[in-house]
């Protein structure tokens, strides 16, 4: 976990990025109220030794378990949402770090919106269905932003500290 919070340190993400309630968030829901494990499992984890796993990273010193770096209603759909992340650079390189962003469905079931290797950080802009922005940062000062677009978050634009940029 401390390389995880030293990674977003230094990719200068504000508090809240990592707060369990979302800035997106609705004040009244309580986003607590959805279990831990329902939520890793919507990801894709699998709990072994206490922990949360998915990357299939085999015990490397790097290696940061599954969190749940933010929950809320992201959209503001009035559903669940939560970005879980995952790190060490065996399963993701230079960047150290990879992000699965799950919704929960009106029936109550749930799917993964996204998943990649970078740090999430939502932005104001938005795309379909009031999804937000989502910037990718990782090494270097040039980063994706992806936008929902009603099926798949795909690459919009590319900034850095919000203007524009070429990779």
């Amino acid at each position: 976990m401390r390389s995880i919070q030293l990674l977003l340190a230094a990719f200068a993400l504000p508090q809240a990025a990592c707060a369990q309630e979302s800035p997106h968030s609705e004040p009244s829901k309580n986003f607590g109220s959805v279990p831990d494990d329902e939520i890793f499992k919507a990801a894709g984890f699998e709990l072994s030794d206490r922990s949360w796993r998915k990357c299939g990273d085999p015990g490397t010193v790097s290696y940061e378990p599954g969190t749940i770096m933010e929950r809320g209603d992201f959209n503001g759909d009035g559903l669940f949402d939560a970005i879980v992340t995952e790190g060490g650079t065996y399963c993701f390189g230079m960047t150290g770090y990879g992000f699965n962003l799950v919704s929960q469905r009106q029936d109550g079931t749930w799917r993964i919106l996204d998943e990649r290797i970078g740090i999430p950080r939502f932005l104001e802009t938005k795309g379909a269905e009031g999804w937000p922005d989502i910037e990718v940062g990782g090494p270097g000062f040039c980063f994706p932003v992806i936008r929902w677009n009603g099926q798949e978050y795909v690459v919009n634009r590319t900034e850095y500290e919000a203007a524009p940029c070429s990779q």
